[in-house]
């Protein structure tokens, strides 16, 4: 699924609203959700899942093309962990 027919799932069910209207919450929400984790805080949606921030620490990689070393600093990233509900849903 993507953001578009997120969007179109969304109006859907809300035939009140127009279309630009419902893109438009979509995307505050989303913009909200990226708000907060680049705040490093936890985002909860019951029955969903769990966004958080998780660090990574510096590391030797190799770089596959030359075989040479390569360091690759320490970074964080977001992460996603699915919740029992979904899970169940999923695995049927």
């Amino acid at each position: 699924m993507t953001k578009s027919d997120l969007i179109e799932k969304v109006q859907g069910r809300l035939k009140d609203y127009p279309k630009k209207d419902v893109a438009f919450a979509v995307d505050i929400m989303f913009q909200a959700m990226t708000d907060s984790l680049a705040r490093n805080e936890r985002i909860e949606v019951r029955g969903f899942g769990n966004f958080t921030v998780r660090s990574r620490d510096s590391r030797k990689g190799r770089n596959p093309k030359t075989g040479t070393e390569v360091n690759i600093p320490s970074k964080k990233v977001p992460f996603f962990k699915v919740g029992k509900d979904l899970k169940k849903l999923v695995d049927y």
